[in-house]
């Protein structure tokens, strides 16, 4: 009977969130978000960590195909784990490594992504689990983190084993690709969607979604240049979608039991659309362009998650590549955006011979700005083995697109 409840529920949220065809048929589906992902939070152990995985899966296939049937296209899933420290502690390091890639199998097998966490949350965690992130994710298909600032300041500690980990997985992961699944997260509260940077610290059976809106912005940028009306269009054109996703959202967490912890509705780029575009579009003007968009996605009436902000990934967006390998936009460029928007330096190249001091002092640099405003900000730093100032990266991962080397 309680399964049948279930169905019965789960067949009201499917009715009550589908569109119907005339509504369809006046906006078409390139108007639409896309929901770049349903992130599943979920806590693990070495005994529960199959039946775990398992319900995340079912709920992720029923997340999607009420996303789906509500104009949402994508809603692929992903699952957070807790911090893989705490659920490793005690192994030895071939154990704990045979675990995570257990984890990942299962993952693969449920055609889910995996973020196993940070591998510190505090400054004074122990560092041997951290050292099991370069094996862990050196295949490219597990994402994780580490927190280098919170509410109690700076963690300078982690901001130099954050830096000692990157440079050891450019050295040991092909072509360095594996920098792409790790970052450095600073202010970032739990159970965030996006990737690297999404963590929790819970019980488990949460979710949250990320909203792709790069052509909501570009549609708007394109046809309005004045700051007033730009930033007022903007907020109404996504606080529509984040409402509709949001109605979703409830629906689902009331059917199933699972909490919904909000929407993330940065609009990071995709293959179709570039934020670079859209900074084109309006006028050139980047700053203020980045201004307008975080403070139209924090003007949405949803309950938020993540970076809600903006997102500037240099080599995920073929258009900003193109620009970074121009010159038309440098480091400094994106930390000075960054004071003005969410997201950090996300995907920057750099030199293979690139020291560890030297990663250590950008990611403090966007540490200080991140605690400064009390703002998420992330450091995905890459640098490009063999590779110097001038020349082109040789990423091979799936999603990067390379570009020249400052």
């Amino acid at each position: 009977m309680r399964n049948l409840n279930l169905v019965a529920r789960l067949c009201l949220c499917l009715a009550g969130v589908a569109w119907s065809a005339a509504a369809l048929a006046q906006e078409g589906p390139q108007d639409r978000p896309d929901i770049r992902a349903v992130t599943a939070f979920i806590s693990v152990d070495k005994d529960s960590y199959s039946a775990r995985m398992d319900e995340a899966s079912k709920f992720l296939n029923t997340a999607r195909t009420a996303l789906n049937a509500a104009g949402f296209a994508g809603a692929g899933g992903r699952v957070t784990t807790q911090p893989f420290p705490q659920y490793v502690k005690g192994m030895k390091r071939d154990e704990a490594l045979a675990f995570l890639h257990s984890l990942q199998q299962l993952a693969e097998q449920d055609h889910v992504a995996l973020n196993i966490g940070p591998a510190m949350i505090n400054d004074d965690d122990d560092t041997a689990a951290a050292e099991l992130a370069p094996a862990a994710l050196a295949d490219g298909k597990t994402f994780a983190s580490i927190i280098v600032a919170d509410d109690k300041g700076i963690h300078w500690r982690a901001v130099h084993e954050a830096a000692r980990l990157i440079h050891e997985i450019s050295a040991t992961s092909p072509n360095g690709n594996s920098n792409f699944n790790f970052a450095a997260i600073a202010m970032m509260k739990p159970y965030g969607p996006y990737y690297p940077g999404s963590w929790h610290n819970g019980p488990g059976k949460h979710f949250a979604i990320a909203i792709e809106t790069a052509n909501v912005v570009n549609r708007v940028f394109q046809r309005y240049h004045d700051p007033v009306e730009a930033q007022a269009q903007l907020a109404a054109e996504l606080s529509r979608y984040t409402q509709e996703a949001e109605a979703v959202a409830i629906k689902l967490a009331a059917a199933t039991g699972w909490t919904y912890d909000g929407i993330d509705a940065t609009p990071a780029p995709g293959a179709e659309y570039s934020i670079a575009t859209a900074f084109e579009s309006y006028l050139g003007a980047p700053m203020t362009a980045a201004g307008i968009i975080t403070r139209a996605v924090q003007s949405t009436p949803v309950k938020r998650t993540g970076y809600s902000g903006l997102m500037v990934p240099v080599m995920e967006d073929a258009v900003l590549a193109r620009r970074w390998s121009e010159g038309t936009f440098t480091l400094d460029s994106i930390l000075a955006w960054s004071a003005v928007c969410a997201g950090g330096v996300d995907t920057v190249p750099l030199a293979g011979d690139t020291s560890e001091d030297q990663i250590a002092r950008i990611i403090g640099d966007v540490s200080w700005l991140a605690f400064k405003w009390n703002k998420p900000l992330g450091a995905r730093l890459m640098p490009s083995p063999g590779k110097s100032a001038g020349e082109m990266t040789a990423f091979t991962a799936g999603g990067i697109v390379n570009t020249r080397i400052h």
